[in-house]
């Protein structure tokens, strides 16, 4: 069994890979159940069909925190990662279609004395 860990925005993913039949559990549920939408689908096995490894493992991932697209941005990282530390030669490809890159953007903090991140409160002249 491999252990990685994919995190996106607020989205921590923890995944467990095992040899197997292609099967994605999602907190318990099948990934199909829990991403109802076709183009979440597509990110969650986006790293499989990239080095040709769909049926080749059986994936349970244990997801928390952000959204639904967050998550399964996550939940791409950490099979990447995963698929990595099987076998060396997967990088490169998965490299080459940007899936191996944690992307570190996320909500900027709120500062005290104005209304959000950048907005703020109206000034008055006089």
């Amino acid at each position: 069994m491999i252990h990685t860990i994919g995190r996106r925005k607020t989205s921590i993913a923890r995944v467990y890979l095992t040899p197997g039949n292609g099967n994605i559990t999602v907190n318990d549920r099948d990934y199909k159940i829990y991403f109802p939408v076709g183009p979440l689908q597509y990110v969650c096995t986006q790293a499989q069909t990239t080095v040709n490894a769909a049926e080749a493992y059986d994936i349970t991932v244990n997801v928390m925190g952000g959204g639904i697209r967050g998550q399964a941005e996550a939940i791409r990282l950490g099979i990447a990662r995963a698929l990595v530390k099987v076998n060396e030669e997967n990088k490169s490809p998965l490299r080459k279609e940007g899936l191996m890159t944690r992307d570190p953007r996320m909500v900027e903090r709120k500062k005290p004395g104005q209304r959000k991140a950048r907005k703020r409160f109206q000034f008055s002249k006089r």
